[in-house]
């Protein structure tokens, strides 16, 4: 294929449909913005009610399928060959990991989160006073469990079929391809492009959501730091440049822009979370860490499951379900850049690497973020929950302005939170341009950036038309379909892994019964 062919390989009916889908979604926010929010809560709202239970049951049921694959038998296939190492040092894999995955949602909800809980207690004891020590306890093992292993299993599960169908079994980098075990690797073209179709839009929604939480985030941090004013043109300009940014990012390479800025991205990150532990009450972010994991852990599995509707409440709607519905989202597009980045890597260490290193550095930044804040209302008189509670977008440059080198600590935030965001839209165009090229592992740099602009586009138009709500609801539009595409990718996924794993055992056993054959045979012969 010469190169212009390439460049255009996209131009089919899996781009079309996925491209008009989004465009008149986003039209409608340009042109209807007051009835796309109306729409956006009563969707949220029917969405979350009657499929609550099965995003927590079917989140909970990845976590256990992973583990299951990294601590079974077939932990230690490595994806792409026994003698296959891997391409990237571990350093440089999990700051990938945590810099596409989730490292935008940890910044904005780091602090954001346990104080909310903080300042309006999760609604399953009555008893529990608002902003009380007890208050702060609940609110941070709380804080873990919705940040935790389960934000990571879909993306872990997409990762690792993906990375097995790929290097394995030499498929396309398409998600209809991790089914091929269940529907057969020919035939079945118009059930094929609706399965990449959905996995395309989800991607949009779930990645829209998330440059807008950041954007909302960096306006903050603006007008905190610098008093930039806060609304839509603000917003608009900080998108344009993000744009550059990624567009320049993204047409420079894997191996240049996504990796040295996830670099970059933990770098700031570390430092930041060292000094704000050395500065800020360390003993007490210490002990809440401690304490909030022991909590995290003797809870998981209650929390796993937990429902509020004997409460009236939608605190399990309003954040696990949230969550889980954007990470699902959120999952064609990290896992599969996880998969492009993690050939070479064992079952074992792909389950243990993706979903639980990055959460537990997101863990760590709860606690040290979200207990300093704590820390700051209970003992010294500050009102940070009360700011978060106004605008949740504040909560970590209000905590900030509080420590000693605030302000530049928030000028090193609205750095972080800038990279963060310019890798996952640069990761989200390169994705997006192979799931839409047919599985193309370079995509061409005209599809790249038809995507980002048109993502660009959708999350300005979100903002500006149903704010947060209607980031949420986005998740949950496009999560809802592609939980149903991955539930049947497991299958697919276990039955080629045990078929795999007898087909080696085979071979294994003719090598060792060569072995011994020719063993016997020198034996004789002496």
């Amino acid at each position: 294929m010469d190169k212009k062919q390439k460049k255009w390989k996209f131009m089919n009916r899996v781009f079309w449909i996925s491209f008009t889908i989004i465009f008149l979604f986003a039209l409608w926010g340009a042109l209807a913005p007051e009835a796309l929010a109306s729409q956006a809560e009563n969707i949220y709202g029917f969405i979350a009610n009657t499929f609550g239970w099965f995003y927590l049951v079917f989140v909970l049921f990845l976590v256990l399928f992973n583990f299951y694959l990294a601590f079974s038998k077939y932990g230690k296939i490595r994806l792409g060959g026994d003698d296959i190492k891997p391409k990237y040092p571990l350093f440089t894999w999990i700051a990938m990991l945590f810099s596409c995955g989730f490292g935008v949602s940890i910044v904005f909800w780091g602090v954001a989160e346990p104080m909310t809980h903080f300042g309006t207690p999760p609604p399953f004891d009555a008893s529990i006073e608002a902003e009380s020590a007890e208050a702060a306890r609940v609110a941070m093992w709380n804080a873990f469990f919705n940040n935790g292993i389960h934000q990571w299993a879909s993306f872990t599960f997409v990762g690792l079929a993906l990375s097995y169908f790929i290097y394995r079994q030499d498929e396309r980098s398409l998600i209809s391809d991790t089914m091929n075990s269940v529907i057969g690797s020919t035939g079945k073209k118009p059930f094929r492009n609706t399965v990449d179709i959905i996995a395309i839009v989800a991607t949009v929604m779930g990645v829209a959501t998330t440059l807008g939480l950041s954007v909302l985030q960096i306006n903050s941090g603006l007008g905190s730091v610098f008093n930039a004013p806060t609304g839509g043109v603000t917003q608009i300009t900080i998108v344009l440049v993000m744009f550059i940014f990624f567009m320049l990012s993204t047409l420079s390479g894997l191996d240049r822009g996504i990796k040295y800025l996830s670099n970059a991205n933990l770098g700031i990150a570390l430092f930041l979370m060292i000094a704000v532990l050395l500065i800020g009450p360390t003993g007490f972010i210490l002990d809440t860490i401690t304490m909030g994991v022991g909590d995290y852990l003797q809870n998981f599995f209650q929390a796993s499951l937990r429902l509020d509707q004997y409460t009236g409440s939608t605190w399990v709607q309003d954040w696990p379900i949230y969550y889980w519905a954007w990470t699902i989202a959120w999952a064609p597009f990290v896992g599969m850049f996880v998969a492009r980045i993690s050939k070479g890597r064992t079952v074992r260490e792909f389950v243990l690497g993706v979903m639980v290193a990055p959460p537990a550095i997101g863990i760590i930044w709860i606690g040290i973020f979200g207990g300093t804040a704590i820390n700051l209302d209970l003992f010294h008189g500050t009102d940070i929950a009360g700011a978060v509670a106004e605008n949740e977008a504040t909560a970590l440059f209000s905590m900030l302005e509080n420590l000693p080198f605030g302000t530049i600590f928030s000028v090193l935030s609205i750095c972080l939170l800038f990279t963060f965001l310019v890798t996952s839209a640069d990761s989200a165009t390169f994705v997006l341009g192979m799931m839409s090229s047919k599985g193309d592992t370079n995509p061409s740099g005209v599809v790249k950036v038809v995507w980002g602009t048109l993502i660009a586009a959708l999350a300005i138009i979100l903002i500006l038309s149903a704010g947060l709500d209607g980031l949420q609801t986005a998740s949950l539009i496009g999560a809802l379909p592609f939980s149903i595409v991955l539930f049947i990718s497991c299958v697919s996924l276990l039955k080629s892994i045990r078929e795999d794993y007898k087909e080696t055992r085979r071979e294994e056993e003719k090598k060792r019964h060569h072995r011994i054959q020719k063993q016997i045979e020198d034996y004789n012969s002496d």
